[in-house]
């Protein structure tokens, strides 16, 4: 039996780059045979088993056939006679195609440290084109490691299109895809993760309500980028400036949905695109499966985001309307959120990098003083429902009609 660490933790130990998790192969042995060592077993398409101690994988080193369309369709063969080669091989890309045993030593058939030294994602082998999860690893990883100058190698870019050419991506399942797009949304630039599956033609079959934003124009005076679909991968980089929250960073890629459902002898006007998203997050969010408090937090940030960009328009009355409509008392922390998405929104155009954001600062000054409003004297007069929210509305209303706004 010979155990190897293996797939990332090889990776980003050679790139000095932070990691948790770490993966281990075991060679030469049987499943009887871990078993008998206390490990226990978790695989249920192959042998895979927690270390009693640690809790890390260990897996059985396993090749793969083909038998059937999408990353289930395979035959798993694991054997004391599979080679630490043979694993490796059948891992998407060379990078990931390293082991490290016991002394140190660096295993590398597949030339992954060259790869890393000249920042090239490239898969290891034509395997790679039977499973479609891998389009959206390669783009993940693109994500992860922009900031560093990685590029897709052409060919790998040239196989990941054959793919979605031959309908493999169809074969993906809604869990998967949302799994791997929420772990991008948390890498340093997830826009990465976005413009390589649009690069390839993934990103219309994966999530076409975004791609569709592409070549949509908006008008010139507002948004000096024009296209939407531009102005929207914007957004999502100024997103990642103010928030590490992956849900904040999801409601900014989801604000101008609603863009994509104006009839194009309307364009570049985009009239009451903000509630016309609201439908298409719902589908993309049910679709998916997002978590419902991804879905909220979008639905909210497209439905109420102009009103932000109109702040020193609205009258007293509509800015509680608002706040109301944000349930900015009774969840702050959503409405701080909604506020980060809307920041990146109005900084995401060419030229408003660093513009200010008084807009913002107007309704947090209004949401602390309604939040902050002594309602004792109203509340204490037991007047009936409909009576007492009258009153509390017209306190709230008082308290607002004395914000100031900026000269």
């Amino acid at each position: 039996m010979q155990i190897y660490l293996v797939g990332g933790a090889v990776r980003d130990q050679l790139l000095n780059f932070p990691f948790q998790e770490k993966d281990w192969v075991v060679v030469g042995a049987t499943p009887e045979q871990m078993l008998q060592q206390n490990f226990n077993p978790v695989g249920k398409d192959f042998p895979v088993f927690l270390h009693p101690d640690t809790k890390e994988e260990y897996a059985l080193a396993r090749t793969e056939r083909k038998t059937a369309p999408g990353y289930k369709g395979f035959d798993i063969f694991a054997s004391p006679d599979v080679s630490l080669e043979d694993d490796l091989l059948r891992r998407d890309l060379t990078i990931n195609a390293m082991a490290q045993d016991k002394d140190g030593n660096i295993i590398d058939p597949y030339h992954g440290q060259k790869d890393l030294e000249n920042k090239i994602l490239r898969h290891v082998s034509d395997a790679f084109n039977e499973d479609p999860v891998r389009i959206l690893r390669v783009a993940r990883f693109a994500a992860r490691y922009h900031h560093l100058g990685f590029t897709i190698a052409d060919e790998t870019m040239q196989l990941m299109q054959s793919m979605v050419n031959n309908h493999e991506v169809d074969a993906l399942v809604s869990e998967r895809v949302w799994q791997e797009m929420h772990k991008a949304l948390g890498e340093k630039d997830p826009q990465v993760f976005f413009e390589t599956l649009r690069q390839c033609d993934a990103l219309k079959c994966i999530f076409p309500e975004l791609d569709i934003l592409f070549g949509i124009p908006q008008p010139e005076k507002y948004h000096p980028e024009i296209d939407t679909g531009i102005h929207t991968m914007m957004v999502l980089q100024q997103a990642c400036l103010l928030s590490d929250d992956p849900k904040v960073r999801f409601a900014a890629l989801c604000h101008d949905l609603g863009k994509g459902k104006t009839p194009e002898d309307k364009w570049p006007s985009h009239h009451r695109h903000e509630q016309l998203g609201i439908p298409v997050i719902k589908k993309v969010c049910q679709r998916l499966r997002a978590p419902n408090d991804y879905r909220d937090l979008a639905v909210i940030t497209s439905d109420m985001h102009l009103h932000i960009h109109r702040a020193f328009e609205l009258k007293t009355e509509t800015l509680l309307n608002a706040l109301e409509r944000l349930d900015a008392i009774r969840k702050p922390q959503r409405f701080e959120e909604f506020l980060i998405a809307c920041i990146a929104d109005i900084r995401g155009r060419t030229g408003y990098e660093n513009c200010e954001l008084s807009q913002v600062d107007h309704f947090r000054k209004a949401q602390k003083i309604i939040a902050n409003l002594d309602l004792s004297d109203i509340t204490q007069q037991n007047l009936p429902g409909p009576e007492m929210a009258n009153a509390i509305r017209k306190a709230r209303i008082q308290a607002l009609s004395d914000l100031k706004q900026p000269n």
